[in-house]
């Protein structure tokens, strides 16, 4: 977190994402004695006690085995408000809560992200303001774009931070050490000897409540288009000259500028599917189109797999298939790259012939 920070605010505090991934986060990050000189508050449009959110705060910091006494305070000294983050008065009573300059973390629709942004641009923000934003930006290229010219209308760019949380995984960051600290895999990964990559996020969880988010987005939207093509630019990009973040970033990018549907044929190269009624790992869960708050009119899929090619001298012709699917009976969450065969198999040899490919775990 940024240093000079008084207070954490999470805008969606009651939501999935605050609850699996920023509240063990935040308890991982005072645990570890880095950072832990700042106030917590929530804010949500659900009617919360305070008491029920420290109890939320105690068992989401808990379950990742943050359990020292910075987190325990973390949570003991947190406070919740129930509040519309698109209303003027609303962010003005936010901000009277506040201790020190606010950091702001939008764990929102992108929809509600858009107006909230317009809602701040009207509130006298203190100085060292700080933005996290919590993908997906916007919901098509001009809503990102729109986002993005709203934001810098409120505070400067170097303290706005787009945050993809997928990234922030342990496997996810190590490809860099994979790929670059070493010299055992970058003579050879390129599509003189990769046959293909296949990128997937295969999950037994359902819905999990999320209609409201999900029903708009759909795996496409959700894993595909954010999660799962930064991952595939971290493993196609070339060699940065620094893992310093605009350095990074510009690696990605053009990795990413490379990149087309396969053919340019979206339909001939991608599939969609939704879940329907069954039993996963024990669990009943309902046909998707049978969740509470899901529109059938919206078909949203919760399977999507596309695959693209980079089309640079390293990845001409090489295929890259990404796919993410829920409620699935077996998880797979792995990057799988196959490499050719080799030009001749020594006559002796036993066994099932097959390709050799590198598993990475996600």
């Amino acid at each position: 977190m940024a240093k000079g920070i008084g207070t954490l605010v999470i805008f969606g505090a009651g939501g999935d994402l605050a609850k699996r991934l920023l509240l063990p986060g935040l308890g991982q990050l005072v645990d570890s004695g880095r950072n832990d000189d700042f106030a917590l508050l929530g804010v949500g449009q659900d009617t919360m006690s305070t008491s029920a959110w420290r109890s939320r705060v105690e068992k989401s910091v808990a379950s990742s085995g943050a359990t020292g006494a910075r987190a325990r305070a973390l949570a003991a000294k947190s406070e919740y408000l129930t509040a519309d983050v698109t209303n003027r008065d609303d962010l003005d009573m936010i901000l009277s809560t506040c201790t020190g300059t606010p950091a702001f973390y939008f764990a929102l629709p992108p929809r509600v992200t858009i107006a909230a942004c317009k809602a701040l641009a009207r509130v006298d923000l203190p100085d060292g303001t700080v933005f996290g934003l919590e993908k997906p930006f916007g919901t098509d290229l001009a809503s990102a774009a729109a986002l993005n010219r709203q934001l810098v209308k409120i505070i400067p760019e170097n303290r706005i931070h787009r945050v993809d949380h997928f990234l922030g995984k342990s496997t996810v960051l190590n490809l860099l050490g994979l790929r670059f600290a070493n010299r055992i895999l970058e003579p050879v990964w390129n599509s003189d000897n990769i046959d293909r990559v296949e990128i997937v996020f295969d999950e037994q969880l359902g819905l999990e409540g999320r209609a409201g988010y999900y029903d708009r987005a759909g795996a496409l939207v959700d894993m595909i288009q954010s999660h799962l093509l930064l991952v595939m630019a971290l493993v196609a990009m070339e060699p940065p000259s620094s893992i310093d973040a605009e350095d990074l970033r510009g690696a990605m990018a053009q990795a990413l500028r490379a990149t087309n549907v396969r053919g340019g044929d979206a339909a001939a190269s991608s599939r969609r599917a939704r879940y329907t009624a069954g039993t996963v790992k024990g669990r009943k869960l309902p046909s998707y189109i049978r969740e509470p708050g899901v529109d059938a009119k919206n078909r949203t899929e919760t399977l999507a797999e596309v695959t693209f090619t980079i089309d640079n001298w390293r990845w001409a012709g090489v295929p890259f298939t990404l796919r993410s699917g829920k409620a699935l009976s077996t998880p797979r969450k792995e990057i799988v790259v196959t490499f050719k065969d080799v030009p001749h198999l020594p006559t002796g040899f036993t066994g099932k012939p097959g390709p050799a490919a590198l598993r990475i775990s996600l």
